[in-house]
């Protein structure tokens, strides 16, 4: 099984990043993972994939070094065996409400005596029955994480005790789905998101874990950063592409070349 970059790394308190990758080529995924970055966040909360393209996304990932994580759907029970078994080191489930909703995903991610998740050994995690099964069965809830998102604003009453549900290694604050749901949406700079932000910063700290969010810009990673924040979350494939395609087009619009954009 492979180690996670990720875990390591928060072990030893070092800041993580990871970009989304929402375009369902292998090649992207390859491309990231050869860059070296911690993780790749691979959604299947909102993206339309099925789990047998993901296990093709993540299997183009190990030509890197890139841990990756799958995001799915909120009660998406189910599936999380699945996503662990096609070789994702990380799992992130959101709109979590509770602690209790928190327990019942450790349950289905993590075998006993941490959780009750059902063994096959015969995915890329283990990988293809190539590990004796007790050391399998100890390094997938070893070498595996889990992020727990708060993103309704009712739920960080909850994250106190979120954070103190064994098999929790990250909470994770969703600032667009809270800003919405409060009434302010996209205001990052909003006196309630630095108030969110820093009772989940409390709340891991206080249970020895981590916390993280989406980080915009480095200068808004420094505040995450500076509030203990080690699990940052920035960009994506397709906000990457646009920035290229506007660099190239400005470059060459000096030459007098127009361009018909349809945005």
């Amino acid at each position: 099984m492979r180690t996670s970059r990720i875990k390591a790394k928060l072990r030893r308190n070092e800041p993580v990043l990871l970009p989304a990758l929402h375009l369902n080529d292998p090649a992207v995924f390859e491309l990231a993972s050869l860059f070296g970055f911690d993780g790749l966040w691979l959604d299947m909360e909102h993206q339309s994939r099925s789990v047998e393209t993901a296990g093709q996304l993540v299997r183009a990932a190990r030509c890197g070094t890139s841990d990756v994580m799958i995001r799915c759907a909120k009660g998406e029970f189910l599936r999380l065996g699945r996503m662990l078994e096609i070789g994702a080191q990380g799992i992130m489930y959101p709109r979590c409400d509770n602690a209790a909703e928190a327990r019942e995903v450790v349950r289905w991610a993590k075998f006993a005596p941490l959780g009750t998740r059902g063994v096959d050994s015969a995915g890329a995690d283990n990988p293809y029955c190539t590990m004796p099964m007790v050391e399998y069965l100890k390094a997938a809830n070893d070498e595996t994480f889990l992020v727990i998102q708060i993103e309704d604003p009712a739920a960080l009453d909850h994250c106190e005790e979120m954070a103190k549900v064994p098999g929790v290694d990250v909470l994770f604050f969703g600032p667009g789905d809270f800003s919405i749901l409060s009434g302010f949406p996209g205001q990052w700079d909003h006196p309630k998101i630095m108030e969110a932000m820093q009772r989940i910063a409390a709340a891991a700290k206080a249970a020895g874990i981590h916390w993280g969010m989406p980080s915009f810009n480095p200068e808004f990673a420094k505040k995450i950063y500076d509030l203990g924040g080690r699990f940052l979350c920035n960009g994506n494939d397709q906000q990457l592409l646009r920035a290229g395609f506007d660099d190239l087009q400005q470059r060459y619009k000096p030459l007098g070349m127009t361009f018909e954009r349809r945005f």
